[in-house]
């Protein structure tokens, strides 16, 4: 065993986390995990610790109890941070990425793409002047082998679609966009006093659900936001996913982050999907969003807007490129985010192609900061009447993984998952799952409910 490491008090100091309770974790397991060039187990062990020492931290607040200790096992944050591919539901294996979401070859280097949804599908094909239809990839492939990269991801994003060149470190550091999205603290925390305090109340919890109470919206899609709401349910939030029925989820990657929560869509251009809506926030907590900067403000949902109509609020915010920069308006995923900062070419494949992260690290270490943060401005509240924002990228992760966590890779095979995963029946059939890392007094061993068919749910507070 061992104490928190250096990745984790850097983390927890970004959280505005007292120094002292670092001393209340400790590391166990194999440390062989997650194996790549770049400090992936460091960023995973730090980003699981202190989501697990918030929690721990909530708890003590909230019962009136010593911070209790904090275990994390090794073994449990390699299973959390791949869950999505050790999916099975009734023994089947999740569908991941589509055959269009990969890298190419283009005129001057290599492209990665993403079309997973078919929104994104048909912009990338209608980019190229490719009819959509079965088995397009080869024609793709011919398009973009005669392009220069960086002018096929101008045109694909010009039509609404989702590619990037692939960079070096040097060449990403080098770019406006680069420098942007690496700039400003890991977690941005900002504070609006506004002399409303926060409205969960106070008695005493149980140990293991500190976020007992809590009211979470949940306005998020893959991965990042979807894993931090997931984790805020294991530790009792009620936590409520909203999406449009336009833009319906991929239904393994929902199951996959479901757990303990519920679904609903509501069309928030209706004036009724509105006014739901517009009652929901009007008691909630807690919003975490995952869209890209300005893309819920013409509902009134941005963070200004949030804390005026509900002063009082946490709010978290998480976008693939940052707030600032030429990049900050535009989608993105992890994969596309290793493809453009240059860790496809640091992990890249013994022929020379462009390689990946043994796990989506961005999508997972980001959504575990992000519970941690909601977790710490619970904490916060009850010295603090305002309201709390606190903002996270995908990017900014990236250069915490590249730039500043101690090297060290791993190397040798992950550990066997079995003893990290269950079967749940529900809804959706018998789930084998991922279970959570850490373990902390009274902490969950397991979500109280599993997943939901995607938009089944009242759009509701259970009380």
């Amino acid at each position: 065993m061992e104490r928190s490491t250096a990745g984790t008090a850097t983390a927890w100091a970004a959280l505005g986390g007292d120094p002292a309770l670092l001393e209340r974790m400790v590391h166990q397991g194999p440390r062989h995990i997650l194996p790549s060039r770049l400090p992936v187990a460091e960023l995973a062990r730090s980003c699981v610790a202190v989501c697990a020492l918030a929690a721990a931290e909530a708890s003590a607040r909230r019962t009136g109890r010593p911070v209790p200790a904090v275990t994390l096992d090794d073994g449990g944050v390699a299973a959390a941070f791949t869950s999505e591919r050790l999916l099975r539901i009734e023994g089947r294996a999740p569908e991941t990425f589509a055959p269009l979401s990969r890298f190419w070859h283009t005129a001057d280097g290599q492209l990665r793409t993403h079309a997973n949804y078919p929104h994104h599908r048909e912009r990338l094909l209608a980019a190229l002047d490719i009819p959509d239809g079965p088995g397009p990839e080869e024609r793709v492939a011919r398009e973009l082998a005669a392009l220069p990269g960086h002018e096929a991801a101008r045109r694909i994003h010009a039509a609404g679609g989702l590619a990037v060149a692939v960079r070096t470190p040097q060449e990403w550091s080098d770019a406006p966009e680069g420098r942007a999205a690496a700039s400003g603290p890991l977690v941005r925390i900002e504070r609006t006093e506004d002399g409303r305090a926060g409205t969960v109340s106070r008695p005493a919890a149980e140990p293991g659900r500190p976020a007992a109470g809590l009211k979470v919206l949940d306005l998020t899609r893959v991965l990042a936001g979807p894993v931090a709401t997931r984790t805020l349910a294991l530790y009792g939030a009620d936590v409520l996913r909203i999406d449009s029925p336009r833009l319906p989820e991929a239904a393994d990657l929902h199951a996959d982050t479901g757990f303990g929560k519920r679904s609903a869509v509501l069309d928030l251009d209706s004036r009724s999907g509105r006014a739901s809506f517009d009652e929901l926030l009007s008691t909630a907590d807690v919003v975490v969003t995952g869209y890209r900067p300005g893309a819920l403000d013409r509902h009134g949902l941005s963070p200004q807007e949030l804390a005026e109509r509900r002063p009082g609020l946490a709010i978290a915010r998480l976008s693939a490129w940052g707030s600032d920069g030429p990049w900050a308006g535009r989608r993105g995923f992890d994969s596309l985010v290793q493809a453009a900062c240059g860790i496809a070419v640091v992990e890249q494949k013994a022929d020379g192609s462009p390689g990946a992260l043994p796990a989506q690290a961005l999508d997972h270490g980001t959504g575990y900061l992000i519970a941690a943060a909601v977790l710490r401005m619970l904490t916060e509240r009850t010295d603090f009447a305002g309201t709390l924002t606190a903002r996270f990228s995908l990017a900014r992760t990236a250069a915490w993984l590249m730039n500043e966590l101690e090297p060290g890779p791993s190397t040798g095979d992950s550990p066997d998952p079995a003893r990290w995963t269950a079967e749940t029946p529900g809804p959706l059939g018998t789930i084998r799952h991922a279970l959570p890392p850490a373990r902390f007094d009274g902490s969950p061993q397991d979500w109280t409910a599993p997943p939901v068919p995607w938009g089944t749910s009242e759009a509701r507070w259970r009380s």
